[in-house]
């Protein structure tokens, strides 16, 4: 006897829906087949049989690899992707869910227009936001490193302030001096707001030529970036998520 008819003649008899049952076993079996498949995709791009939710209430953003610009960087290169961040920021910026921005970053810096324009839009969200630098923060990594309301450093990580520089086809005319001097002053201008360093300082780290021995700048450690007024404390995630939690309850009681 099949177990279709089974459950038919049990219904007869006993009153049950054979029909429901049968659709209650089958939903069981789709769920478990949906939750095996989770499994497999998490073990195969993180690692893990199961990621750890995370907090609704803080939107944690990573910036790693290369700032990618107008040009897409090559395959091999880790990078983030400047239109994939802006529309997390509006996010942030519009949900009422989310009440703080933990940035993360550990990026080795890139296009400098796209760099600024992260930055600026994590400076001109209204929520109280957090960064911290686990790595290095080089390069146009700096800014986006100050863009937050508070910023931490762990002892080990980098950074690396130069002058700007240009790939490709350069015209050896004087305007191309002034754009670059223009370029600069915006990435200067950035910093010295968004931090406690002065210009002076700012500069002579910039143009330091005894730091780095084939190139133009000087390389913070940890507390060095702490010292100079460039990032405001050293500390780690642990750090970070209490005074980014702080800063929440403060912006509420406001």
């Amino acid at each position: 006897m099949n177990s279709e008819k089974f459950l038919k003649d049990h219904y007869n008899e006993h009153g049950f829906n054979h029909k429901k049952i049968m659709s209650t076993t089958s939903d069981g079996e789709s769920e478990k087949k949906d939750k095996d498949l989770e499994i497999t995709k998490n073990i195969k791009e993180l690692g893990v049989q199961r990621s750890p939710d995370l907090p609704t209430d803080i939107h944690i953003l990573s910036i790693i690899g290369e700032i990618e610009g107008h040009v897409v960087a090559p395959p091999q290169k880790k990078a983030t992707k400047y239109e994939h961040i802006m529309p997390q920021l509006v996010s942030v910026e519009q949900n009422p869910k989310i009440k703080g921005l933990l940035i993360i970053l550990n990026t080795v810096g890139g296009d400098v227009e796209a760099g600024l324009a992260i930055a600026e839009m994590i400076n001109s969200i209204s929520k109280p936001k957090v960064s911290l630098v686990l790595g290095g923060s080089h390069s146009i990594g700096v800014p986006l490193a100050t863009s937050s309301d508070y910023s931490f450093i762990v002892p080990t990580a980098t950074m690396t302030i130069h002058p700007v520089r240009m790939t490709g086809l350069v015209i050896g005319v004087p305007q191309t001096f002034r754009y670059f001097q223009k370029m600069q002053q915006r990435i200067i201008d950035f910093v010295l707001r968004t931090s406690r360093i002065n210009r002076e300082t700012f500069l002579r780290l910039m143009y330091d030529t005894d730091e780095i021995a084939n190139d133009v700048g000087t390389i913070l450690i940890g507390k060095e970036a702490v010292e100079y007024g460039l990032i405001d404390e050293v500390g780690g995630l642990n750090k970070a998520l209490n005074k980014l939690k702080s800063m929440i309850d403060e912006f509420r009681n406001e």
